[in-house]
């Protein structure tokens, strides 16, 4: 009992900050950390404060651009990760609520802005008995092979998981032209490919989203007219400053299309287009899942008025 008491007494890092340094440390940009955190940058940015207060290290280099680990936050990634690993699996063991649903939903999508899901999610009174991790769907089936989530919302089917999940489809996201309003096409009120091809589309690797990209491709192909492509920045802000800028346009779902700035526009794809590109929202869970709770709550977002 002894070091119990220690433990107790001591001043000691809180699962909150470890959370928000692996944030950091995985992104590397304290803006993108606190989005996939759900919380703002000045709160983020104490407890990273604290943090090092508690461990008297300094775990980042800060620059006016670039936010980099010191040697001592390269330890720590490794020693966090490990602590919140068994805290993680402690909660999955005896000692867990059986009414506690585990839902990740991605980070690509707006959940709040995409209503027959938003409706479904307040249904299943989503508040302190549901976690809702906000990371990349790749992230998020990650998760969910491991026994760390019980329910993800992807954005289209995720690759290398096929003999532990399994998928049931929710609705469709559309996609969006973020354009310069400068261009002659912005006069359309939907507007096609062809419309822009005098400009480059900034596009992402296919590592990124395997699905999507191939989704996305496989109607390239079929274009006439060439395509031309730009590598897109991990910004997206950065994109979008670009895009007002005439130097490009991009194609991203309507419920992420909330930016606003002089120079840029949002206008709808061509009916034809809209067909074939577009976002196939899935509610995932593992192959062999049996618990009543978590089926219960995939019927219900599954349950939006759509038919695939």
């Amino acid at each position: 009992m002894a070091t119990a008491g220690h433990l107790i007494s001591n001043n000691l890092p809180s699962v909150k900050q470890l959370q928000c340094f692996l944030a950091v440390a995985h992104e590397l940009n304290f803006r993108r950390a606190a989005e996939r955190l759900r919380m703002t940058q000045p709160p983020l940015t104490r407890q990273i404060k604290c943090l090092e207060v508690v461990l008297d290290l300094q775990l980042f280099s800060r620059s006016t651009h670039d936010v980099s680990l010191t040697e001592a936050g390269r330890a720590l990634v490794i020693k966090a990760e490990e602590i919140l690993q068994e805290l993680s699996e402690l909660k999955t063991g005896t000692l867990s609520s059986e009414k506690t649903l585990r839902i990740g939903l991605t980070r690509t999508l707006n959940f709040e802005l995409i209503e027959p899901v938003k409706r479904q999610l307040n249904r299943l009174d989503a508040g302190d008995d549901v976690e809702t991790p906000n990371l990349t769907s790749a992230q998020l089936l990650q998760c969910l092979s491991k026994n760390m989530l019980d329910l993800v919302l992807t954005g289209e089917k995720g690759t290398g998981h096929e003999d532990v999940v399994q998928y049931r489809w929710i609705c469709r996201e559309p996609l969006l032209m973020a354009m310069p309003a400068m261009h002659s096409a912005s006069l359309k009120e939907k507007v096609s490919l062809e419309d822009v091809s005098d400009l480059p589309l900034f596009w992402f690797a296919r590592s990124a989203n395997p699905s999507f990209y191939d989704k996305c491709e496989s109607y390239f192909e079929l274009l006439h007219f060439p395509l031309k492509r730009l590598k897109e920045p991990d910004d997206s802000l950065v994109m979008l400053t670009h895009i007002a800028k005439g130097k490009g346009f991009a194609l991203m779902p309507q419920s992420k299309c909330i930016f606003n700035q002089e120079g840029l526009c949002y206008r709808e794809l061509t009916d034809r287009e809209s067909q074939k590109l577009n976002i196939d929202i899935y509610a995932a869970t593992r192959l062999n899942e049996k618990r009543e709770a978590i089926l219960k709550a995939q019927d219900m977002l599954c349950d939006t008025g759509f038919a695939d």
